[in-house]
């Protein structure tokens, strides 16, 4: 047993719910009995979700949701488009103050509204130049000039101005002063080379102890600080590369138009080229990661802020992009994908601890599977292990017996009795033992029952209250189990039903009747011996051949080698016999030759002259396979039956559950 050890990080539970593992192995048994192989068949059932947690395709529809949602408020509420309506509201002010005036400029000044440009930015700038006759116009202009000052300065440079009311030209003039001195910090790197000098770490104090009211938090480096804002400042490039040219050509013509501080544009510009210089394998962080404490969430504005819509839009297409990113990592359909590459606290930001636990739970799977030895790792795949096979094969039993109407053993001969765990009312001439418990509970039940019966009473038996114990007889038998593997089987749907009916057939024998045995013989072109774990080995046969020839006779040679008294052969098969060994080499023919069809039944011949009982369960009714099953049923004297794949299971294991020479 291997262990595994990770750093406690307070979220564990040691007394949390263990997997069940044989409830996992069921979500996976269609997709391993299919063949898709371990690895696909456990992402199969992540995505769909395993017992008491849900699965990645509900997650990424949760993510998906609130993606659309943000990306339908950058298209519907854009920044632009709030900026319109309250230039709009700035007008409508101003056209009724000039309306009350009755002079010719009032008239002038109507028609310079009338005659403003439409978009945005070119509105803005006509705006600056009027000569307002409102004052709440020219009040409400003045404020959404300073607001859209703060509004564009965040963001690019949120971690620098959130503390910031509003930017005056004074706050301008600061931030370009602090801007220029971090210029002059990257310049002096650059011409070292790309590498710190010796004297930063003494000027980044001196920059900090000059700007430290500017500063977010307190940076221990200079690269501490620029990680910080080049976040952000990659985040406003990605917003504004998203936008069409023409939203982007407004944008950057109200930037110009606001700052009216040619030293503050000149070092945002350089602050730009000299952050894409210092990172130019990209941002460290990952995308999202704003504040700088590493949790990568976007820093959110403080107590009094008002967050305007072009930082809020940019704030809101980092969470699309992260969302994205979220997203592409649950479908994991990348080569070498791993829930590991799910951002867990990206994930809790979005859909809460809740998403993060059912993660956490499809992560562990893989591991318990591996814990267990239900499933392990060969060669990079995870296979199924005899003990994997076995867990199944009960499973498909619990859900097989659960159908049958339980009847009592028919056979007498061969054996000593052997219980079989249940018991039933005694009737006269029974001769099997008193169930002891059973007799004595249903005593008691009548006398509680009794009209003024009290606990003191004594207990008198009745011949109602008798149980025994029902036992079977069954001689030692050996059942060679054939699984038709070709081609037709999966096309048709049969490939799994009979792969389950083959797993709890094995976990019935294995678990109730030691006694008997059980040889798996697959057959397509071929036919050979297998193991209950090679039923999910990964990947189907697609060859041609039904070799029924090559299959009775491995059964017979198998069986010869049995020492159990009674033999008897299971075919399950879905197609007439197409293919037969010529010198140990499989012939194939379709439609089936004379040679083909003689060939088999000779073989099946030989196993009735060797006293081996035959069954044929057909899962097709083409007229040249009952044509073939009624032939065989009379050479042999073996038994055909006509059904379905899903009632195959059924009638198997109920008929050897049930000890009964056929089904029933």
């Amino acid at each position: 047993m291997r262990s595994r050890y990770g750093a406690w990080d307070g979220s564990q539970d040691p007394l949390g719910d263990r997997i069940d593992v044989s409830e996992v192995l069921d979500g996976l048994a269609d997709d391993l009995l299919m063949g898709t192989g371990g690895r696909a068949a456990l992402r199969e059932l992540q995505q769909r979700g395993a017992p008491g947690s849900r699965g990645l395709d509900e997650l990424r529809r949760s993510l998906a949701r609130q993606r659309r949602a943000l990306q339908r408020q950058l298209d519907d509420d854009g920044p632009l488009a709030q900026l319109c309506d309250e230039l709009e509201t700035i007008v409508a002010t101003e056209r009724e103050a000039l309306a009350e005036a009755d002079d010719p400029d009032a008239r002038l000044a109507e028609l310079d509204l009338d005659t403003m440009p439409s978009d945005p930015a070119g509105r803005f700038r006509a705006l600056s130049d009027h000569d307002f006759r409102s004052p709440d116009a020219a009040t409400a202009f003045e404020q959404l000039a300073d607001r859209l000052r703060k509004d564009l300065l965040d963001a690019h440079l949120r971690s620098l101005t959130g503390a910031l009311e509003s930017i005056t030209p004074e706050d301008q003039a600061r931030i370009a002063a602090m801007l220029g001195d971090l210029n002059a910090l990257l310049k002096a790197r650059a011409a070292n080379g790309g590498t710190p000098p010796a004297d930063e770490p003494q000027r980044f104090a001196e920059f900090k102890a000059t700007h430290a009211d500017l500063l977010p938090g307190d940076p221990a480096t200079l690269d501490e600080l620029l990680a910080e804002m080049a976040q952000r400042a990659a985040q406003a490039a990605a917003f504004l590369r998203s936008l069409p040219p023409d939203q982007r050509r407004q944008l950057e013509d109200l930037a110009r138009q606001v700052f009216d501080d040619v030293d503050l544009q000149f070092q945002l510009d350089q602050l730009g080229a000299s952050i894409a210089a210092a990172f130019p394998q990209g941002i460290p962080g990952g995308s999202g990661d704003d504040d700088g404490d590493g949790d990568g969430a976007p820093d959110q504005p403080g107590p009094g802020e008002a967050s305007g819509p072009f930082s809020a839009a940019v704030d809101a297409y980092a969470r699309v992009a992260e969302l994205e990113d979220l997203e592409r990592s649950l479908v994991g359909d990348h080569p070498g994908a791993t829930l590991d590459d799910v951002d867990e606290e990206a994930l809790r930001r979005h859909l809460g601890d809740d998403a993060v636990r059912d993660v956490r739970a499809l992560k562990a799977i893989e591991r318990e599977l591996e814990r267990s030895g239900a499933m392990r790792v060969e060669d990079g795949e995870l296979k199924l292990t005899p003990r994997g096979a076995r867990q199944l094969g009960q499973r498909s039993l619990a859900r097989l017996l659960a159908r049958v109407r339980r009847e009592p053993s028919t056979r007498t001969v061969g054996a000593d009795p052997e219980a079989t765990g249940q018991t039933r009312p005694w009737v006269f001439g029974d001769r099997e033992p008193i169930a002891v418990g059973p007799t004595l509970r249903n005593a008691v039940m009548r006398r509680a029952a009794a009209p003024g019966s009290a606990p003191t009473d004594p207990l008198r038996l009745h011949p109602d209250d008798l149980e025994v114990a029902e036992t079977e007889v069954r001689p030692r038998t050996a059942t060679a189990l054939l699984l038709d593997l070709s081609f037709s089987m999966p096309l048709q749907g049969h490939f799994v039903p009979a792969k389950r009916m083959a797993l709890a057939l094995h976990a019935l024998i294995e678990g109730s009747h030691r006694q008997d045995s059980l040889h798996l013989i697959g057959f397509s072109d071929y036919a050979r011996r297998m193991q209950p774990a090679d039923l999910a080995a990964a990947g189907f046969e697609r060859v041609y051949g039904t070799n029924m020839h090559h299959a009775f006779l491995l059964a017979r040679r198998v069986l010869a080698d049995d020492p159990r008294p009674v033999k008897r052969v299971i075919m399950v098969t879905d197609g007439e016999p197409t293919a037969h060994l010529v010198d140990g080499r499989s012939i194939f023919n379709w439609p089936p030759i004379p040679e083909t069809l003689e060939a088999t039944l000779r073989e099946a011949m030989r196993l009735a002259r060797a006293g081996i009982e035959l069954d044929v369960f057909l899962l097709e009714d083409a007229p040249g396979l009952l044509a073939f099953a009624e032939r065989l049923a009379h050479l042999t004297g073996g038994e055909v039956f006509r059904m379905t794949a899903d009632e195959v299971g059924r009638t198997v294991v109920s008929g050897y559950a049930s000890g009964a020479p056929r089904p029933r």
